[in-house]
């Protein structure tokens, strides 16, 4: 079988992508690929990095912020529309799924039109713009979080969650081998911070006021401070050896080995990672995404009474403070773990091959 496989733009919708072809690898060993991205984006990177082929198209999301900008896009969209056409006709898919992103919104949409059975997988608990319109279409549309009935036709809707990289689903102890690698002492309390892979300016701030503090207290933290800080930042380390500051981390799977707790931004793949690791957390959403959905995200979460949350405005203040309180409290750190824990799925990208091979069939 053939599986054309369409989004990205952030690596929320990329592993996810990379995950449901994996998945659809174990389950049909003779399946072909082909993954539509946008061109200039991450996507067109680490889809071939994971060994799949790739094809971009010259789409461009909506500037909300200046709406002079935006007078290309309707050329952008006929070209994506004609591309996507011509990708399709020549690959020949039995199915197509999206992921989310604007390349999703043009490919699917043509896969679509031209009767090819298509499913969308929508990562967050507040629907992206792209997956609720063409939700209205698809045959299925997997999701993450329960209540999308607002966004989406109920009779078309699987709760399967979100599926995350192969290397954090293993269930070896890394313990051990985590804090080798990272050069930290195993008998000290340890945060994992990260702001993505680009980074996050308030939570690199947050910890600039009290990286004494943290020294004082012998807490360690492995800290993401993204590219665009990095140089900023990364000085520190050299006066505080208790901070590992690096701009992506490499091995995922061993921070969150190694975390007592972690702080992080609240996009989907992240909250996946934390649940599937059993990890407490102090979400701080981005205030920089499309319908607040971060903040969505980690209500979701802090409902069921899995994570701490706190505003981006009142990170700089109170985020260290109240990682630290927590970190003294061991109870909490474990019911915050373990109702994480609970809410993992992960067979995410099990359940979202099987739905698109019942859509073949």
């Amino acid at each position: 079988m053939k599986y054309l496989i369409s989004g990205g733009g952030t690596g929320g919708h990329i592993f996810p992508a990379i995950a449901i072809a994996q998945a659809l690898e174990q389950a049909d060993p003779q399946a072909e690929f082909l993954f539509v991205g946008a061109e200039g984006k991450m996507e067109m990177q680490k889809v071939p990095e994971a060994g799949y082929r790739i094809e971009g198209l010259p789409i461009a999301g909506f500037n909300r912020k200046s709406l002079l900008k935006n007078w290309k896009l309707p050329f952008k969209i006929w070209a994506s529309m004609s591309k996507a056409r011509k990708i399709i006709r020549d690959f020949q898919p039995d199915a197509a799924i999206g992921v989310g992103g604007y390349a999703s919104g043009v490919a699917v949409k043509m896969a679509n039109m031209m009767k090819i059975p298509a499913l969308v997988h929508e990562q967050n608990s507040y629907a992206g713009k792209t997956n609720q319109i063409l939700g209205k279409s698809v045959d299925k549309v997997c999701v993450a979080y329960p209540n999308m009935q607002r966004f989406f036709p109920a009779n078309k809707i699987v709760l399967t969650g979100n599926p995350i990289r192969k290397d954090l689903l293993q269930k070896s102890d890394k313990r051990a081998e985590a804090f080798d690698f990272y050069g930290f002492d195993p008998n000290k309390k340890t945060i994992f911070l990260t702001g993505g892979s680009l980074g996050a300016r308030s939570l690199n701030e947050s910890v600039l006021p009290f990286v004494e503090e943290l020294q004082k207290q012998e807490v360690q933290v492995l800290w993401q401070a993204g590219k665009l800080y990095i140089k900023e930042f990364e000085p520190l380390a050299q006066k505080y050896p208790n901070l590992k500051i690096q701009a992506f981390i490499q091995r995922m799977d061993l921070a969150y080995a190694m975390a007592d707790m972690v702080i992080a931004r609240a996009g989907a793949l992240t909250l996946s990672e934390l649940c599937e690791n059993g990890k407490a957390a102090i979400l701080v959403p981005s205030p920089n995404v499309a319908e607040d959905h971060q903040t969505a995200n980690a209500k979701a979460l802090t409902e069921q009474k899995a994570a701490l949350w706190l505003a981006d405005a009142e990170a700089r203040e109170k985020l260290i403070p109240q990682a630290l309180e927590l970190l003294q409290n061991e109870t909490d750190i474990q019911k915050l773990g373990e109702a994480a824990k609970g809410l993992a799925k992960p067979q995410a990208a099990q359940e979202i091959a099987q739905e698109v091979l019942k859509l073949i069939k």
